[in-house]
């Protein structure tokens, strides 16, 4: 290749549409060019940033010049600022590691709101300056949303509404609100129509009155309305399930093997009425283990392409909130044809694995069954048969009594062979809200996972790993889970905190290094801090056919089987498993399968995202009412403008602005996480824990404030262990996770591992990489003990893991 046909070869690469700028190094490795050529490619690229057809962006990273791109400019997702300028987040570029942000100006604005995806043109500062990237937005290429929740306000006979959160700076003028019989006060959806700038005010028309602002169910509302939550299902799909209802008479079809002679238990909250997995469990003569994992069949009464499937299609998910759910299916199948029910004959696609000894697995098979549930257990039943298994014997049959001793058994080798291939957990606490009848915080507590839950998390991990397996043997595209490793940028980040920390390290790499400092960093005065930035390292979970793996759980293959009560993916998963059993050509269009797996993994973060708001509306309504309140927190996000913060006792998330620091001049740095006084020595850093005091609350724009009071995390040692306001806030690049969410086994995450402190904790089963400590009689936040029986808002007992469809709780897989 001549000098002439390089310099084609680097333009058509570098103006491509879905190029990202980076170093002349990775541009070799792209182009496959041979390390004695770079030299050449660096003249050639020198030699084209001269003639004006590339540029040197941020970090010496090329980039097509003004105008030269097949595309005219690049897009990116902006956030504005209260004060009107604002910040365009570009995608990460080719090698993995983050763009700048792009700085526009407030007269650079245009009419963008927080959210959408714009199009800019991009500033690049002179070669040796200390400017930063500067832009304008050229156009609009999506909104995020066209309809938002506001407060109604009116000035000099002129309605407007204040948009909650930090969207818009000012409230948006609505046309004749009066046809809505709206009161000053109220929350109203809105539909904006036209968009405000620097030199216009925007103009939007009132959908819907939600109702007095402050009141929980018209809290409840607002983020259903602004999420765009589906609630009741259309009398078309209710018509569709009972026409499931009537058709179904419990008979063992011939297309089914009958499983009804095995022995069949299910572990479930006590509320709970969708049951939804059921174990039985043998021991064979030579020595191996035969697990049957027994998921509800949803398949057999969601026909693909019917009303019931293409509602459960678009809703992607259950949503759990905390006072409602909104569930993926009608209760008529998820809580009464769908459910394993015990003593009743019910359908089911049972993953068959054989394991050695040890817990290797052997094989798989997957069969379409009917099976009869021998006991209903919950977990608090299941603890106290482990703990004190005697009194049990005169309750259970001899068959139940020994199934329960088994699946103890099993679960521990199955747990010890995860937890030695390499798969992670952390020890982070999980903190859930409570509520009184009405709606409102009383309180809350740190959520216990016991052993029981520890059991079903075991045998729904090892099913969604056999049956990815299974369907990766048979050469067949499927919706994955996909977890990937962390990007080379998150772990230098992570190391270079380590090494500011004190730790002895020099380049965490893998998950090995990573589980070793874990190790090490348990029972230490940093042990929250390590674990919470390992959690900051890690990718988000996503579906994808891609054959990536599961970085968290060390998985090469893995899927989500266990749950089409409440997750669509699951629903697919035994669709094809059926189709490949009855000899039926699987499903070949790629971008079709990968289409649904961007639609199942945006629904799951846009419910997890409502679930968060709601949670923080909720404690921001009960911290108003608690101004001066003092609790202890932990710092969870570090920025140049002050540090994230959320309470250990009550899951409320917080700024602490910089000014409001103890007198100092601080320097942000964000590689160690750190923000260190050069005057008096102050430093703060992620994970530290510290007293604080809520100073402000603002619940339209959905801001708490906090000021510290006092720091509670000792210094950083001298060497590693060996053995062992309505101040104006800048855009925040890292909130700190919302941890008040309802606990629910998703197979994405490395593994919580408890604290031991009254006896071993176990794991509930979840993908999230968040453990719990377990407590006995923690305080709430008005002082007053908390037991592990938490009441629910009608006064029941609360159990401890998930939400099901019917609004009880649940741990699935």
């Amino acid at each position: 290749m001549n000098t002439a046909n390089l310099e084609q070869q680097v333009l058509q690469h570098v103006q491509a549409a879905n190029y990202q700028p980076v170093k002349p190094r990775v541009i070799a490795r792209k182009l496959d060019i041979p390390e004695d050529r770079f030299p050449e490619l660096r003249r050639v690229i020198k030699k084209l940033i001269k003639r004006g057809e590339l540029v040197y962006g941020p970090k010496h990273r090329v980039m097509a010049a003004a105008g030269k791109t097949s595309q005219d400019d690049p897009a990116g997702t902006f956030q504005r600022h209260p004060d009107g300028y604002g910040f365009v987040r570009m995608p990460r570029n080719q090698d993995g590691t983050k763009s700048d942000d792009i700085y526009i100006p407030r007269s650079k604005t245009q009419d963008a709101a927080t959210g959408d995806q714009v199009r800019v043109r991009i500033k690049h500062p002179r070669r040796g300056s200390s400017s930063r990237t500067s832009g304008e937005i050229l156009e609009v290429v999506s909104r995020r949303s066209y309809r938002f929740v506001g407060t109604y306000q009116e000035s000099s006979h002129q309605g407007s509404v204040l948009v909650d959160g930090t969207i818009f700076a000012k409230p948006i003028p609505v046309e004749d609100p009066s046809a809505k019989r709206i009161q000053v006060g109220d929350k109203v959806a809105i539909e904006v129509v036209q968009f405000p700038s620097r030199t216009r005010s925007g103009q939007a028309v009132v959908l819907e009155v939600l109702g007095p602002q402050g009141t929980p169910e018209v809290d409840t509302r607002s983020i259903i309305y602004q999420y765009n939550l589906p609630t009741d299902f259309p009398e078309a799909v209710m018509q569709d399930a009972r026409r499931q209802a009537d058709r179904f008479d419990e008979k063992i079809t011939r297309d089914r093997q009958d499983l009804t002679q095995l022995t069949v238990l299910t572990i479930d909250p006590a509320d709970a009425r969708d049951f939804d997995d059921a174990i039985s469990l043998e021991k064979l003569e030579n020595g191996h283990w035969l697990l049957y994992v027994h998921i509800a069949d949803v398949s057999h009464f969601i026909p693909v392409g019917s009303q019931l499937d293409q509602e459960a299609r678009q809703r992607g998910t259950s949503v759990y909130l905390p006072d409602v759910v909104l569930p993926m299916l009608p209760e008529t199948i998820s809580n009464h044809l769908a459910s394993l029910q015990p003593d009743c004959i019910r359908y089911a696609l049972t993953a068959v694995v054989e394991w050695t000894a040890e817990g290797q697995r052997v094989s798989t098979d997957l069969q379409r069954t009917a099976i009869r549930s021998d006991r209903r257990f919950t977990y608090r039943e299941v603890d106290e048969f482990l703990e004190k298994p005697n009194p049990w014997k005169n309750r259970l049959s001899p068959e139940v009594f020994e199934l329960l001793s088994r699946m103890s058994q099993f679960a521990r080798i199955l747990r010890k062979r995860r937890m030695d291939g390499g798969a992670l957990e952390l020890t982070l606490p999980e903190i859930k809200i409570d509520l009184d009848s009405k709606g409102q915080v009383t309180g809350a507590h740190v959520e216990e996972q016991t052993e029981s839950h520890q059991i079903i998390e075991e045998f729904m991990l090892a099913a969604n790993e056999a049956v990815a397996q299974w369907l990766t043997d048979r050469d067949v595209l499927f919706l994955r889970r996909q977890h990937k490793s962390p990007s080379a940028e998150k772990l230098a980040t992570l190391t270079s905190f380590l090494q500011d920390l004190g730790w002895d390290v020099e380049d965490v790499q893998s998950r090995f290094e990573i589980r070793k400092i874990l190790q090490e960093a348990a029972e230490t005065p940093h042990e929250y801090a390590i674990n919470l930035a390992v959690l900051k390292s890690m990718q988000k979970a996503i579906y994808s056919p891609e054959t990536s793996g599961h970085y968290a759980l060390n998985s090469q293959h893995y899927c989500h089987f266990t749950s089409p009560i409440r997750r669509y993916p699951d629903l697919e998963i035994h669709r094809l498993v059926d189709m490949i059993n009855r000899g039926k050509t699987p499903p070949t269009d790629l971008a079709a399968i990968q289409s649904l797996g961007d639609h199942c993994s945006e629904r799951e973060q846009v419910a997890e995202a409502a679930e968060r708001e709601l949670i923080k509306l909720k404690l921001l309504g009960y911290l108003s009412q608690h101004i001066g309140m003092k609790m202890e927190a932990v710092v969870t996000g570090v920025e140049d403008f002050g540090l994230f913060v959320q309470g250990l006792q009550l899951p409320a998330d917080g700024l602490v602005h910089i000014t409001t620091l103890r007198e100092d001049q601080y320097k942000h740095d964000p590689q160690t996480h750190t923000l260190t006084g050069h005057r008096q020595g102050n430093q703060f850093r992620l994970g530290d824990k510290v007293q604080v005091e809520v100073t402000h609350v603002d619940l339209n724009r959905r801001q708490l404030d906090f000021q510290i009071i006092q720091g509670l995390t000792p210094g950083k040692p001298k060497k590693s262990p060996s053995k062992h306001s309505s101040r104006q806030r800048k855009p925040a690049t890292q909130k700190g996770k919302q941890q008040g969410s309802r606990s629910r086994k998703t197979q994405d995450s490395p593994t919580p591992r408890k604290k031991k402190t009254a006896g071993r904790k176990k794991d509930s089963g979840k993908e999230k990489i968040a453990g719990k400590k377990k407590t006995h009689g923690k305080k709430q936040a008005d002082g007053k003990k908390k037991t592990h029986g938490k009441k629910q808002a009608d006064g029941k007992k609360k159990t401890h893991g998930e939400k099901r469809a019917d609004g009880k709780k649940k741990t699935r897989g």
